[in-house]
C-alpha cells in the first residue's frame, strides 16, 4: 500500500464518518513489516515473518468518544458497515465533555523534514544474509571457554508506515525501519548457571554493529560467576547507562497529564520546585536526525517541539494531550516524550568507578516496584561491589529503597557515556546514600 494509497483510504473513512453522523473523527493506516531469526546449538531456533495493515479510527459522536480498529481495508462496503456500527455504538457510551480532536492551531503544518528514520535498502536485505548474520554472532564464542553451557544469537528488523488524517485539517505521514542483533550466553558457574546478553540496534543496517556483540555477552557472564550477597549498608550506587530509563521512568510517567489528573501521581503541583539535584537536566528534543523518538508531530498531529523537562533539578513541564488538558485546565505540550536527553557530564566510566570508595556498580535491576503517588521504591538488583576504585566482586539477591526524588536529589556525579541505543539517551549515573538490602 503507497503512501498516497492509505491517504486515498484515511480521507474517504473520515468523510464517511462525518457524513454518517460523527462530528469529529480522526483515521490512521498503518503497515508493518518484522522478521527474526534465531539460532541456538548451530541450528536456527526460530524463523519468523510477518505482514500487517491496519485502519484505526476516533470518532467523536455527540459529545461522546471511542476508538475502534479493523484490519479489513480491501472492501469499502465492509468498511462501511464497520464505520456505521462504531458510530452506533459510540451513542451508548456516556458523554465526555473534554473529548475532542485538538485546536487546528496546534497542529503540525508545513512540509515534513526527513530525519533519517528510514533505511531505503530495507527489502534488498535476503533471508540468507539475516540467517548468516545470526549464525556468525553465535560462532564467536562457541568453543571458547569450557563453562559455556548456551548460547543464543538472533537477528530482527522491522518497517513501517503510517498516515494520520482528521477531519478538521491534518494529515501527517510517517514511516521508519529498525535493525537488530542480541546474544545471550549462559555459563557454568558452580553451583549457579550465570546468564547475560548484549545487542545493537539502528535505523540503518549500514550502521548495525554485528562484531563482538556475543563476545560481549560472554565476558558479562562470566563475570557473574560467584555472586552473592554483601552485608547490608548505605552507600554509592553506580547505574550502568543502559539501565538509567528503569529509575528514570517512574519520574517521567508522573510527569503524565494521566497520572496527574487521576491523583496518582508523586508530582502534582511541583511545577517550578526542585525534584533533583543540579546535575539533572532532561531535555525532550523531537529533531535529532536518526534519533530514535525523533518526530515532527505527536500521536495526536501535535506539532512537537523541543523542550526543557527538567532544568538542574527544577521541573519545568509537564506532558499533556488535549484531553487531560481540557480536564486540567492546561495548555497542550504532547502526550509523551520523543527523544530524552539527560545532559551528561565529564567524566567517562572508568573515572566514575575511580571516585568510589565503597558502592555497587549496578548492571542489572530484577523485578520491584514504584509507588506511583508517594515515589518510594524497591527493586531487585545486581552487579559488583566496588572499593577503593576498583571492581571487587559480583553480588546479586539483593535490594534497593528509597524514594525517587530523594535519590535524584543524591545524584553526585553524570558520566559522559550516553547510551544511543535507545530514545532516551542517558549516562551512567552515581547517586549517593542509596540503602541496600543484603545480609
Amino acid at each position: 500500500m503507497t503512501k498516497e494509497e492509505k491517504y486515498i483510504l484515511a480521507r474517504w473513512a473520515v468523510d464517511y464518518a462525518i457524513k454518517s453522523g460523527a462530528q469529529q473523527a480522526k483515521v490512521s493506516i498503518a503497515v508493518s513489516n518484522n522478521s527474526s531469526v534465531e539460532v541456538r546449538d548451530e541450528k536456527i531456533d526460530k524463523l519468523e515473518q510477518s505482514t500487517q495493515s491496519g485502519l484505526s479510527i476516533s470518532l467523536f459522536v455527540d459529545k461522546k468518544y471511542s476508538s475502534h480498529s479493523t484490519n479489513r481495508l480491501n472492501n469499502k462496503e465492509e468498511l462501511k458497515h464497520f464505520i456505521d456500527e462504531a458510530i452506533i455504538g459510540t451513542r451508548f457510551l456516556a458523554e465526555d465533555e473534554f473529548r475532542s480532536l485538538p485546536n487546528e492551531d496546534l497542529y503540525f503544518k508545513g512540509e515534513l523534514k526527513d530525519l533519517a528514520k528510514f533505511d531505503d535498502k530495507y527489502t534488498t536485505i535476503t533471508p540468507e544474509q539475516k540467517i548468516d548474520i545470526a549464525f556468525a554472532l553465535e560462532k564467536e564464542v562457541l568453543g571458547k571457554d569450557d563453562r559455556i553451557i548456551s548460547v543464543t544469537a538472533s537477528y530482527h528488523d522491522g518497517m513501517s508506515s503510517s498516515v494520520m488524517v482528521c477531519s478538521n485539517g491534518f494529515e501527517g505521514y510517517r514511516e521508519g525501519t529498525y535493525f537488530g542483533v542480541s546474544a545471550s550466553v549462559s555459563v557454568n558457574g558452580g553451583e549457579s548457571r550465570p546468564e547475560s546478553g548484549w545487542g545493537d540496534s539502528s535505523l540503518f543496517f549500514k550502521d548495525l554493529k554485528t562484531k563482538g556483540i556475543a563476545e560481549v555477552a560472554l565476558k558479562r557472564g562470566l563475570d557473574k560467576i560467584g555472586q552473592q550477597k554483601i552485608a547490608s549498608a548505605e552507600m554509592p550506587m553506580l547505574v550502568e547507562n543502559r539501565l538509567v530509563g528503569s529509575i528514570l521512568s517512574p519520574m517521567i510517567s508522573a510527569i503524565s497529564g494521566a497520572s496527574i489528573q487521576q491523583q496518582n501521581s508523586f508530582l502534582i503541583d511541583k511545577i517550578g520546585e526542585v525534584i533533583g539535584s543540579d546535575l539533572l537536566t532532561i531535555v525532550d528534543d523531537p529533531f535529532i536526525i536518526s534519533g530514535r523518538g525523533s518526530r515532527m508531530f505527536d500521536g495526536e498531529g501535535l506539532a512537537t517541539k523541543k523542550r526543557t523537562i527538567i532544568d538542574k533539578g527544577v521541573l519545568k513541564t509537564y506532558f499533556i494531550d488535549t484531553y487531560y488538558g481540557k480536564k486540567l485546565n492546561m495548555e497542550p505540550t504532547s502526550g509523551g516524550s520523543s527523544n530524552l536527553i539527560l545532559q551528561p557530564g565529564d567524566k567517562n566510566f572508568n573515572q566514575l568507578i575511580l571516585s568510589i570508595e565503597k558502592g555497587i556498580y549496578v548492571t542489572g535491576f530484577n523485578g520491584g516496584n514504584t509507588n506511583a503517588t508517594t515515589g518510594d521504591f524497591s527493586y531487585g538488583i545486581e552487579g559488583f561491589l566496588v572499593e577503593n576504585g576498583k571492581i571487587i566482586k559480583p553480588v546479586s539477591e539483593m535490594n534497593i529503597t528509597g524514594n525517587i526524588v530523594e535519590l535524584f536529589n543524591n545524584l553526585t556525579d553524570v558520566g559522559n557515556d550516553v547510551y544511543e541505543n535507545s530514545a532516551w539517551r542517558m549516562p551512567s549515573l552515581l547517586f549517593n546514600k542509596v540503602d541496600f538490602s543484603g545480609l
